[in-house]
């Protein structure tokens, strides 16, 4: 195939497109297309497929927070290890070494804020190499994933011009 990073660029956009789809977009054939793909997941190159959703929109109650997290790292392992054992709890969605004021950013999802809240004092703060750890709600997502949240629900309060 001539131009994988299309391929790969247009399957993050929109995991549904059909082979075809995919072929007539990027030049190649299906066959090209398919073999591509197949060779993406075997070498993981690929590594998943995502669906994003609007969670506010279901009867479903979540709550998401960004964990800052500052840690020692372990000689001769880095932080490697210790994100390891971060991303190992099934609440933790995403785990991503940082330059700046802290090491790794969490981000986890839970039921309420009071299990998010036991996550950070029971089972991160504690581990041996986390210094120390600065929790933020996510209160509305406009953008994820490069995808929009309801861009048509427009802020519907009245403005008061004061005079």
């Amino acid at each position: 195939m001539e131009n994988p990073e299309k391929l790969l660029d247009l399957l993050s956009q929109d995991a549904r497109l059909t082979p075809a789809q995919l072929a007539a977009m990027t030049g190649a054939s299906e066959q090209e297309v398919t073999e591509a793909i197949r060779t993406f997941e075997k070498n993981s190159t690929i590594l998943g497929y995502k669906t994003v959703i609007d969670w506010d929109k279901t009867a479903k109650e979540s709550v998401t927070a960004l964990i800052e997290v500052k840690i020692t790292p372990q000689k001769g392992m880095g932080f490697d290890e210790i994100a390891r054992q971060i991303y190992s709890h099934h609440q933790v969605e995403s785990v991503y070494l940082m330059s700046g004021g802290f090491d790794l950013t969490v981000i986890i999802k839970d039921r309420s804020m009071r299990e998010v809240a036991r996550f950070v004092s029971e089972q991160l703060a504690p581990m041996e190499n986390v210094l120390s750890t600065g929790t933020h709600f996510i209160l509305k997502k406009y953008k994820d994933y490069g995808v929009e949240f309801d861009p048509s629900d427009n802020d519907k309060r009245e403005v008061m011009i004061a005079w």
